[in-house]
């Protein structure tokens, strides 16, 4: 069996769930996106590259000069209701499985009623990935000065074309503390549905076929029909028609 594709599958997997999952949870989230793979493999090959997650006190993290570059204070604490739209957004990446190669997401979810306003897909994971998403946010609402958007310490996220936008737009930044994904879990639920309730059913054989049905959770089931207990049992636009003044 090729071991080079597998390799660079447990890579992007262990990058994208940000060093959290080790070997166990890194081959169900492969044999879920279709790659044959077992434990003992999974394990062997993380021990060549160096891959360790991040379990309990033994794991030590030192963020580089450049990791702490740009990073904003955790304004957000965890605090995910709103009082009114455009109060507080979140955003986030997650990857998607397409046969032999992966996609990157980035979402922004407006906290006040978890509708999705912004979103980009595409075959790399850089600044211009999450940028896209954030014009996307603005570009379909109205906001004021004092929006808190909150993100992980990425460094898509750090990128100086991306806090400028934040910036123009009269943004504050908020990131979660080092390694704690609790402090995006609002986000961190979301994709946890989407990966459930789509991906992981249908199992894209196309990159058209990842974004047409992208689109369609998004657009129109998880904003318009999927209705949400923490907001009563309405979906994300019903509850802002029924709340507008």
């Amino acid at each position: 069996m090729e071991r080079a594709p597998i390799k660079t599958a447990i890579v992007n997997t262990f990058k994208v769930f940000k060093a959290r999952y080790g070997a166990p949870r890194i081959t169900q989230e492969l044999k879920a996106s279709g790659t044959q793979c077992c434990l003992n493999m999974v394990a062997r090959l993380m021990k060549q590259v160096g891959l360790k997650a991040r379990n309990g006190r033994a794991f030590k993290y030192s963020p580089s000069a450049e990791a702490l570059y740009g990073v904003a204070e955790n304004r957000l604490r965890r605090c995910f209701q709103a009082d009114k739209p455009n109060q507080k957004w979140t955003t986030d990446i997650t990857y998607i499985r397409v046969k032999s190669r992966w996609l990157y997401l980035a979402t922004v979810m407006d906290l006040y009623s978890r509708r999705i306003i912004g979103w980009a897909l595409d075959t790399t994971m850089v600044e211009s990935l999450v940028t896209r998403a954030l014009e996307m946010a603005f570009a379909q609402r109205s906001t004021e000065p004092g929006l808190l958007i909150h993100s992980d310490r990425g460094v898509q996220y750090r990128a100086t074309r991306y806090q400028s936008l934040i910036r123009r737009y009269g943004g504050e930044p908020s990131m979660s503390r080092p390694g704690n994904c609790w402090d995006n879990a609002a986000m961190e639920s979301f994709f946890s549905r989407l990966k459930v309730e789509l991906v992981y059913a249908e199992r894209f054989q196309s990159i058209e076929e990842a974004r047409s049905g992208i689109f369609e959770y998004i657009e129109i089931f998880y904003n318009r029909i999927r209705r949400h207990s923490s907001l009563g049992y309405l979906s994300p636009v019903e509850f802002e028609r029924r709340n507008q003044q």
